[in-house]
């Protein structure tokens, strides 16, 4: 547990980040009113997310590994940041659609359907907590295995 408590940390901030972010966007009206801005502006989250695994891998170089840290040991410790964050998604994703913006759902589904995006049925199918839970794990585990792996690239030590 001492060997991971860093990336623990970066875990539980990269989802507290989050949490804010989201409380951003809905204030933002992108939740309701510019619903149909959301699918675009929600992209903006992307730098603030490599920017935390490229604080939690400078942590961790800095702290743990004396300021030498090879690919593979950068790369294993956002791993882990990373399963922190997955372990921590339906947490965070309960805690977006039932406190924060608990109209979400029915808004996105409205403005899918209104749009003719989508059919009702199919829209309350993909709008939902628990198809969003599903898609925030999968999402956490493939992006952060791949900004662990750039990141891990970059914050290495050159021999």
């Amino acid at each position: 547990m001492k060997n991971i408590k860093i990336e623990i940390k970066w875990g539980v901030l990269f989802i507290l980040v989050g949490l804010i972010w989201m409380v951003f966007e809905k204030a933002m009206g992108w939740h309701d009113v510019h619903i149909d801005k959301h699918a675009t502006y929600t992209m903006l989250f992307a730098p603030v997310a490599i920017v935390l695994y490229v604080l939690a891998l400078l942590d961790k170089k800095r702290n743990f590994y004396r300021g030498q840290m090879n690919f593979k040991q950068g790369f294993v410790s956002g791993l882990v940041v990373t399963l922190v964050v997955v372990v921590l998604s339906p947490l965070s994703q309960y805690i977006t659609s039932t406190f924060i913006t608990p109209d979400y759902f029915s808004n996105v589904i409205a403005y899918a359907v209104s749009s003719g995006q989508m059919e009702q049925q199919a829209a309350e199918e993909y709008f939902n907590l628990k198809s969003y839970i599903i898609q925030s794990t999968i999402f956490a585990a493939v992006m952060g295995l791949l900004t662990s792996a750039v990141v891990a690239f970059f914050v290495r030590s050159k021999s």
